[in-house]
């Protein structure tokens, strides 16, 4: 049920801080059972933002830019890479995905979602940097391409 005497804009918001106590709940589960495991902190320190160099496909246009950064940044692969590891009996794999699936919670904690093709700036969990100063969020647009 909607509630009608909230603004869809105060909605959004609560939606947002939801999804992004959810992405640090993640992040911290997963560095948790990360070290719980004996993971290396000197793996996991030198792993952690691996996952960015993804930024790189931006060379090529929002458009690669976005797909590229989304493939890296999405839980399936985390889940898919530990439980890979898990099934296979392979710790590096299930350290990675773990380590991963550390990153995507902390970066979605932190406000930086899935891009749109409109560009770096624009994500599932609202405009960041300097698309968010402008009138995005004061409009009640979160994020969405037009």
């Amino acid at each position: 049920m909607v509630d009608t005497l909230v603004s869809p804009l105060a909605q959004g918001k609560k939606m947002l801080l939801a999804l992004r106590l959810e992405g640090a709940a993640f992040g911290l589960c997963a560095a948790a059972g990360y070290f719980w495991l004996g993971g290396s902190w000197s793996l996991f320190a030198l792993a952690f933002l691996a996952p960015d160099l993804s930024m790189l496909c931006y060379l090529g246009g929002p458009r690669l830019g976005a797909l590229g950064y989304n493939s890296v940044h999405h839980y399936a692969l985390a889940l898919a890479l530990g439980g890979g590891g898990v099934i296979m009996h392979a710790p590096l794999a299930l350290d990675c995905g773990l380590i991963l699936m550390a990153h995507i919670g902390f970066d979605r904690a932190c406000g930086y979602g899935l891009k749109y093709e409109r560009g770096f700036n624009f994500t599932h969990l609202g405009p960041i940097g300097s698309a968010g100063r402008g009138t995005a969020r004061a409009s009640g647009n979160l994020g969405a391409a037009s």
